[in-house]
């Protein structure tokens, strides 16, 4: 099965074709290093890793070529820092080594390239200069916008009416624009912000511009993916099309569009108003980084997914039985040239289907925890080891795993939580997830008991 992916620019799942299957390309839009990350900021850098690995896995790991930027200058930044009483550097420096810590106790493997903003400010101007060349941007008062009515093709990508787009866009009413909806390039900074020299005086760049010019400068001009969270694809992604499009004479800037859906905790949307954001750092101090990914995983990255304790507590039996069906076959020498099962990789390749792909380990979990001949258990672990390459899980040894909290430390909130998930399943007629959560269960030392009454549990 090729590889298909859903493209939000032609809202259909596409074949997956690389411009050059050489040197594949993708660019997913990176943090703004003022604070600490959400884990709802963890989302994007997981979902594009799993994809990461799976394009390595086609083309080779020495032909995909995948840029996360850091955005290092930033209003925020500048508030953060002016709050804190130090240098810009300290806190972008502080808070990239944050994330890069967070994200790989994720398992988020560090991209080909992490190239920052400001090590890109020769760029961006050059940009600025050859749209404006083109007509398609204008200086005015210290600032330099691009016009938006001299793009033809403007919301394509969001598909968004003008009005909708300027509400969305939340604009600026300045004097200088020539239309509401113009957006900034290049903007004047204060005595005390950071700034540099240009053809229109001491600035800074506008936030999308960051994105067009690191792309042009490591990518190229035409790039196979973009991603990012669906928040970015208005007004971010629509404007990075519409200044890289007219500064390479109408050259799309991107074959295929993905975006993931937001993460909510506990079906609410995060906000500082709610008191219910939580860090990355946080979540991290006390769940393994693999519960955590793995229930990212569990829901399909296009739609929006409710993070729950309850999906942690099940994301962390499922992975306590799976290292214990591992365990298992642990003093089994791995077959070698086995890839991963052939559902893993179909679900994988038809849109990232993390929910089949996570089914199908689950299966070959049970055939783990059936299997007696030596042969098949070598298969068996080798499958097991590849699928948990492309997920980014089962990176563990079973022993440290489970001495470090594994299914015999699964309290009886968490088990009572996966019942509860097993009762609502039953009631909706969904059997099959009833079934793998018992199974589950039943992998992490837990026996169900079905009775008149209603479902009770011990520990076998």
């Amino acid at each position: 099965m090729a590889l298909r992916l859903y493209d939000t620019l032609t809202r259909e799942k596409r074949d997956f074709v690389p411009g050059d299957p050489e040197r594949v390309t993708m660019y997913v839009c990176g943090p703004t290093v003022y604070a600490c990350a959400h884990i709802g900021n963890a989302r994007p850098p997981v979902v594009f890793d799993v994809l990461f690995r799976l394009l390595r896995r086609i083309y080779g790991d020495a032909h995909v070529v995948y840029a996360r930027n850091f955005t290092d200058v930033d209003d925020k930044i500048i508030a953060a820092a002016r709050d804190a009483d130090a240098d810009i550097a300290e806190i972008t420096d502080r808070y990239a080594r944050i994330y890069l810590e967070d994200m790989r106790a994720l398992g988020v493997t560090d991209p080909t390239l992490s190239p920052t903003a400001t090590g890109h400010i020769a760029e961006m101007i050059s940009v600025i200069e050859r749209l404006i060349e083109a007509g398609n941007a204008y200086a005015a008062e210290g600032h330099v916008l691009f016009s938006v009515a001299d793009f033809d093709d403007y919301g394509n990508l969001s598909r968004r009416d003008r009005d909708d787009m300027i509400a969305g866009a939340r604009v600026e009413v300045a004097p200088y624009k020539k239309d509401p909806a113009d957006f900034v390039l290049w903007k004047p900074a204060l005595a005390k912000e950071p700034g540099w020299d240009s053809p229109w005086g001491r600035g800074r760049p506008g936030w999308h511009l960051e994105c067009s010019a690191m792309i042009e400068k490591n990518l190229g001009d035409t790039i196979d993916i973009h991603g990012g969270g669906v928040d970015l694809v208005f007004p971010h992604h629509e404007n990075e099309i519409a200044q890289s499009r007219c500064v390479h004479g109408g050259a799309p800037l991107a074959r295929y569009w993905l975006h993931n859906g937001f993460l909510e905790m506990n079906a609410e949307k995060m906000s500082k108003s709610l008191g219910n954001v939580r860090l990355a750092r946080d979540l991290l101090a006390e769940h393994r980084g693999e519960a955590l990914r793995l229930a990212i995983l569990s829901g399909h990255y296009r739609q929006p997914l409710n993070f729950t304790d309850r999906l942690l507590a099940q994301s962390k039996a499922t992975l306590d039985g799976w290292y214990r069906a591992l365990g298992k076959l642990g003093d089994v020498e791995a077959a070698t040239d086995v890839a991963a099962p052939a559902a893993v990789i179909a679900a994988l390749e038809d849109d990232l289907n993390t929910p089949e792909a996570l089914a199908a380990v689950s299966a070959l979990a049970n055939d783990a925890n059936k299997a007696s001949d030596g042969a098949e258990k070598a298969r068996l672990k080798a499958e097991f080891q590849a699928a948990g390459a492309l997920l980014g899980v089962l990176q563990e040894d079973p022993d440290s795993w489970f001495q470090d909290g594994g299914a015999e430390d699964l309290s009886a909130d968490a088990v009572e939580a996966r019942l509860k998930a097993r009762e609502d399943a039953r009631a909706a007629k969904d059997f099959a997830t009833a079934d793998k959560i018992r199974d589950d269960l039943a992998a992490a030392g837990v026996v169900i008991e079905d009775g008149p009454g209603g479902s009770t549990w011990r520990r076998g």
